[in-house]
């Protein structure tokens, strides 16, 4: 075959390929929102769920998935921002390093439900917490981990070599080109990674049933760590799973696309810092 028809059916087929992708991922949205949209309404968010009588909301759940989410981050994204770092900057090629890579990759192959099941025996169980959103929080965290090492790591080492020279050419440390040129130069590459690990988390179920629990406040706005913490994916799968309220099918169809439509909105807040960030740097670059 010729070139240039090898290049134009390669073409072709990668398109093709593209928009399938985008066919699908488009009827998965509208089937999901056509059916959800019209049960999102302020009643529907704001109250509780109800346990036998129709009409009941998902307030308190939409509040401890993002509640659950950013306890998560908080505990994960030092730990993990800090292992990428020093992999990708401080370690050098040893046994330690090796080690540190084979338990990142081995708890990156971890299923979620053994995940949750691991966190129900030590932090429901061992210390005591009980289906809490500590507890959830904590498991969620140690989910995050893996990916947020891996992006960060790879983000960092994807800074051109030039930068880092330049800047100890100057007369910077290791530490100073590290905080205040690498990781700049990174930052668009880790908000990406950190927002495709919320993302992931916000729609966690597994995890969160075996230490979160299936049962969550009545009060909208409970900050209280120690009380359970079910989140709109667990309540969706109760509601489909368990649930006895005659209405259990709208409330599926409402918090299905609810998860979505805050999965989606999630992602574009927390995305644009890094395409600012991104096209900041690319101006500067050149002026």
């Amino acid at each position: 075959m010729p070139a240039k028809k090898a290049d134009r059916v390669a073409t072709a087929v990668l398109t093709m390929a593209a928009l399938s992708l985008i066919l699908i991922l488009a009827w998965f949205l509208l089937y999901v929102l056509r059916r959800g949209l019209p049960v999102l309404t302020p009643q529907f968010l704001t109250s509780s769920p109800r346990e036998l009588e129709a009409g009941g909301g998902v307030g308190p759940q939409l509040f401890n998935s993002f509640y659950i989410l950013f306890l998560s981050l908080f505990f994960s994204l030092p730990v993990g921002l800090g292992t990428g770092v020093y992999l990708a900057e401080y370690a050098r090629p040893s046994r330690w390093t090796d080690l540190v890579r084979l338990s990142v990759e081995s708890l990156a192959t971890v299923p979620s439900i053994v995940l949750g099941l691991f966190g129900m025996i030590i932090f429901v169980n061992f210390f005591g917490l009980g289906f809490t959103i500590l507890g959830g929080a904590l498991t969620l965290a140690l989910l995050n981990l893996p990916l947020l090492v891996r992006v960060t790591e790879e983000a960092i080492r994807a800074v051109p070599v030039s930068y880092r020279e330049a800047s100890l050419a100057l007369g910077a440390t290791q530490w100073q080109t590290v905080r205040q040129v690498v990781i700049p130069a990174a930052l668009p590459g880790i908000i990406t990674g950190v927002t495709l690990t919320a993302g992931r988390a916000l729609g966690e179920t597994a995890v969160l049933i075996y230490t979160a629990g299936t049962s969550a406040s009545r009060h909208f706005f409970d900050l209280d760590p120690f009380n359970a913490g079910e989140t709109l994916a667990v309540h969706l799968w109760y509601v489909r799973a368990e649930s006895l309220v005659p209405d259990a099918g709208r409330i599926a169809d409402g918090a299905a696309a609810l998860l979505i439509i805050a999965v989606l909105v999630f992602n574009l807040i927390l995305g644009l810092p890094a395409r600012l960030v991104l096209r900041r740097l690319t101006t500067g670059g050149h002026r």
